[in-house]
């Protein structure tokens, strides 16, 4: 049997409106998670993603991933550290925008350098542990924007692995897909790199930086408010979400291009993270 998913991942649905069928969010923070509201249940169990429900009832695929921006954050102390270390005063959110705006300057190839965010181990590549590792050719393009980049690419390869399942395997279509979490934070980046990901279109809404406890209450007025016979997604579309401004992006081919090619690198070259966790 399956049930509402706990914590922000059911609410988290509500509070970006993901409740209908072949609308889903993507929640990117410390961890990164994809919930997708199905037209008709897989045809099989995959490991890799867990069957949950809507809070209304509705079959739901996720695909939830350990690691996402710990790593990011990691970087980004690295270069605050430096800048204290010039007297140069910088806060985290400035240099975060920075860091994400030049990753829109990256080279197609991304310099040839790989980076793999595993903080923790990860189910969907079958690792117990993980290690933070970063690696690039000795003749690589070794350049801030192509760093950076790589490392946002890298905060989504994973997630993307499982969802390769639901729309290459299983032929999930999407039509919306909501952006929320600290990834999305720096205007239309986050966005840019989701949409390469997943080849449809991410829109994040104002109220993308509320989370669970938004969600919650909108569920609580939903069971106060409702008219009879009302189901969530209408409550959410007419009521909730009808003047909700968002902003959607969708990545250019050439991103998604991008984005399949580095995926293919980061697979080809995923025993070297799995070696790490054995000498490290």
């Amino acid at each position: 049997p399956m049930c509402p998913p706990e914590g922000d991942a059911g609410t988290g649905m509500v509070a970006t409106n993901s409740v209908g069928v072949r609308t889903g969010n993507v929640s990117a923070g410390t961890s990164v998670f994809a919930m997708i509201v199905l037209e008709k249940m897989l045809s099989k169990r995959y490991e890799e993603i867990d069957l949950v429900t809507t809070p209304a009832g509705d079959a739901v695929a996720m695909v939830h991933c350990n690691n996402c921006t710990s790593d990011i954050n990691a970087w980004a102390n690295l270069f605050k550290d430096f800048a204290d270390t010039m007297g140069v005063s910088l806060n985290m959110g400035d240099i975060f925008t920075a860091l994400f705006k030049k990753s829109l300057e990256a080279d197609d190839d991304l310099g040839n350098i790989l980076s793999y965010n595993y903080f923790s181990g990860e189910g969907v590549t079958d690792l117990d542990e993980g290690r933070p590792l970063f690696a690039r050719t000795p003749d690589c393009s070794f350049t801030l924007a192509n760093f950076m980049r790589t490392h946002l690419l890298s905060a989504l390869a994973t997630l993307k692995i499982g969802m390769d399942i639901l729309q290459d395997t299983e032929n999930v279509r999407i039509d919306k897909l909501y952006g929320h979490g600290g990834f999305f934070k720096t205007p239309e980046v986050g966005q840019k790199m989701l949409s390469a990901a997943v080849n449809a279109p991410v829109s994040v809404m104002e109220t993308a930086g509320e989370g669970g406890p938004y969600g919650m209450a909108l569920l609580v007025s939903y069971m106060i408010q409702k008219e009879e016979g009302e189901s969530l997604p209408d409550f959410l579309d007419n009521k909730v979400f009808a003047g909700a401004k968002s902003v959607s992006v969708m990545a250019e081919d050439s991103d998604v291009k991008g984005f399949a090619d580095f995926l293919a690198k980061y697979k080809a070259a995923l025993p070297m993270e799995r070696k790490a966790t054995e000498v490290i």
